[in-house]
């Protein structure tokens, strides 16, 4: 038989004291004598007592959940690595505070409007992130409509009233082209995230910004979807180009790893044949074979200050956009000299690969 859990009246009886006293105590409202705050708090603890969150959220009218939804297929979901360290991120700042992370993954379209809509139903959450913010992103003005308190991952192109937590993509792609500009790469190819997506975008942007100032000619650029298939896919593309690249820019790790897979296959070696450099930092790229040169971020540090800043805007508290750290360059044994070019003027001198890793703080930058 399962045992009793203890209540607020077992407390007040092993303290001595009212029900009035300890809803009090527990709550840290005015009211109550020091000392008895003190004995309550022991004999909290004595009895192993928790409180209800069901309880707790009535009697504030409070959900203690925060909402996410995803516009993935779920069978996708698992394979790229963003979105577990960006949850793990946000689950460790709601664990400390008795929150908890309603998730809902739905297609995209009028599914995830359904989703926004049922998290807003009868209050089952006190906010919720908006991530993957598309040009145009109707989902701004939908959760203002629905009166829920949000947060976007980078600042939407609508208006918003909104804050943000904003990771700046550009200075990352831009250190990824000036790397192997330096190694001597003239025919660097890109594999971007789908447009409409605003990381997407400003990636191809940034890369083309770059390419541009190193006076480089416009470059071949195959859209992806961020998947290891659309990676894959247009790897095979871009290789079979009569005039193929020498290096190609990824968006992102997993189409980036996949890329290095497709490359073999068609049987370039990398990074001798065929440079390739991704997007994240995510773990895996340091334990494949060639090591992936890449852009670190750092995705679970974006989860909890998106979790630590929508929480205080839940709680009333004044929220305004956060600029997290640049993301920075990190060489490895992805990236080599360009065969057909000479010593390259900047970056790396021409002495075969890399070491097996540094950051372009140090010697690259």
């Amino acid at each position: 038989m399962a045992k009793r859990r203890p209540t607020i009246a077992d407390v007040a009886r092993r303290a001595g004291v009212s029900k009035g006293a300890v809803s009090f105590a527990l709550n840290d409202r005015p009211g109550v004598a020091e000392a008895t705050r003190v004995r309550i708090l022991e004999a909290a603890d004595a009895l192993g007592w928790r409180p209800s969150q069901r309880a707790r959220s009535l009697s504030v009218s409070r959900a203690f959940a925060l909402g996410l939804v995803i516009a993935r297929e779920p069978a996708l979901l698992g394979s790229d690595p963003f979105f577990p360290a960006f949850i793990a991120g946000v689950e460790t700042v709601l664990a400390g505070q008795g929150q908890a992370l309603v998730l809902q993954v739905v297609g995209a379209g009028p599914p995830e409007e359904e989703g926004y809509r049922r998290l807003a139903q009868d209050a089952r959450v006190d906010g919720v992130f908006l991530i993957d913010l598309r040009r145009g992103d109707p989902r701004i003005a939908l959760v203002e409509d629905l009166g829920l308190p949000a947060v976007t991952l980078n600042r939407p192109d609508t208006p918003s009233s909104f804050p943000a937590v904003c990771l700046d993509d550009r200075p990352g792609i831009t250190a990824v082209v000036d790397h192997l500009a330096g190694l001597g790469h003239t025919r660097i190819a890109h594999v971007a995230g789908p447009d409409d997506f605003l990381h997407g975008h400003g990636r191809r942007q940034a890369f083309v910004d770059a390419l541009e100032a190193h006076g480089l000619p416009e470059a071949p650029i195959e859209v992806g979807d961020f998947t290891a298939a659309g990676g894959t896919a247009a790897t095979r593309r871009l290789l079979e180009l009569p005039d193929p690249p020498t290096a190609i820019v990824y968006a992102n790790d997993l189409m980036a790893i996949a890329g290095i897979s497709a490359a073999q296959g068609l049987g370039r070696t990398v990074p001798d044949d065929l440079s390739v450099t991704g997007y994240d930092d995510t773990e895996l790229s340091a334990h494949i074979h060639p090591s992936l040169t890449t852009v670190r971020t750092d995705v679970f540090g974006w989860g909890q200050v998106a979790a630590r800043t929508l929480l205080a805007l839940v709680d009333g508290e004044p929220a305004g956009d956060v600029a997290l750290d640049p993301a920075e360059l990190v060489v490895r044994n992805s990236t080599a000299q360009c065969r057909s070019a000479g010593r390259p003027s900047t970056g790396r001198p021409s002495t075969g690969n890399p070491p097996a890793e540094h950051s372009s703080t140090s010697e690259d930058s």
